[in-house]
């Protein structure tokens, strides 16, 4: 069991918004499913019930992660600990059970409410706290989409919107339409596309920022001598530009500053890595609750406790030039992702 002291602290969702109180520290969700490996499901579910122990009360999850089997999967926490959680889940990447690579992007109005019905269905609960656009078609405009996601909060399935994976200028069309309380985008050492135009207009609108893979999708850990050859078969990192051949080994080469400094603190890389993502709130202005996820007590304990490291300003700028130095593009296929679309 935790103790008072172990647990973080809160903001609100959306601030302005009266949204929820939420901790500066969520659960991506996602790993239990697929993507990392096989699951340990009983040391998975007791990960879970250690995240509300430390006040990490933001869950987040998709209809497309295992197809559905991670909102089914967490029905049964949601169920236990409804009044003490908020729950997020997302739409719009559309994948076929007869062809789970290939994917799609869907935000038409039908797909929208047919999605959220599913959603419902599997977390066995009547409203979401948080739903999310998880990818953005360019070709059905926000009128139609967020639209439609504004009819689901007037029809109380759904209390607050969300965005990923959107630039600056989609986020204020969005708004425009209904307000948005989150928007989740990967932010890391390794990954700062979302300050291109994102992140300020997220502070300006009050939006609260949701970084995914803050730790690099691992890498950050400092866990891999070689990515490459270290990764299971089953584990799609070893698809992913980052972790494959030489980039793999460039990469490892840029933690040497993060392993410095976390000796300096007594603390892991991976807990830098989560404090710097943490800092940027100060930085920008805008409140910023990261979504690690994890299958272990022990990793969820020490993500917890990153929330309570401040790095100094030397730390801060010893950090500064890794992302661009980074090799690899976030993903094999960029077109998905909001950097495809910055002008």
């Amino acid at each position: 069991m935790s103790s008072s002291n172990d647990r973080i602290g809160t903001v609100r969702l959306g601030a302005g918004q009266d949204g929820p109180e939420i901790g500066v520290q969520g659960f991506g969700a996602m790993g239990i499913s697929e993507f990392y490996g096989d699951t340990d499901e009983k040391a998975a579910r007791d990960t879970l019930e250690a995240a509300l122990e430390y006040g990490v009360t933001l869950i987040d999850t998709a209809d497309v992660y295992g197809q559905g089997a991670n909102e089914e999967f967490l029905a049964p926490f949601v169920a236990a600990h409804r009044d003490e959680l908020v729950l997020a889940t997302k739409f719009g990447i559309e994948r076929r059970a007869d062809d789970p690579v290939h994917r799609g992007v869907r935000n038409d109005r039908a797909y929208v409410r047919s999605s959220v019905e599913a959603s419902l269905r599997r977390l066995g609960v009547e409203t979401l706290d948080l739903y999310y656009m998880h990818r953005r078609d360019p070709d059905v405009p926000f009128a139609e989409s967020v639209g439609a996601m504004a009819e689901l909060v007037q029809e109380g399935k759904v209390r607050h919107l969300g965005l990923s994976e959107v630039t600056g200028p989609e986020l204020r069309e969005a708004y425009a339409v209904h307000p948005i309380a989150a928007l989740q985008s990967e932010w890391s050492l390794f990954s700062r596309d979302v300050e291109r135009s994102a992140v300020g207009a997220a502070a300006e609108l009050g939006v609260t920022l949701v970084p995914y893979s803050p730790l690099g999708r691992g890498f950050l850990t400092g866990a891999f001598a070689d990515a490459s050859k270290e990764l299971s078969a089953a584990d799609f990192r070893r698809g992913q530009p980052r972790f494959s051949g030489e980039n793999a080994a460039r990469n490892a080469a840029l933690l040497d500053p993060v392993r410095t400094i976390a000796e300096e603190h007594g603390a892991s890389p991976a807990q830098i890595a989560l404090a710097w993502v943490q800092q940027r709130a100060a930085v920008h202005g805008l409140d910023v609750v990261p979504i690690p996820g994890t299958r272990k007590r022990s990793r969820l304990r020490e993500n917890a406790a990153a929330t309570r490291i401040t790095l100094t300003a030397d730390q801060l700028a010893a950090l500064e030039p890794i992302a661009a130095r980074v090799a690899g593009d976030r993903y094999p296929d960029m077109t998905f992702t909001a950097a495809s679309r910055e002008v």
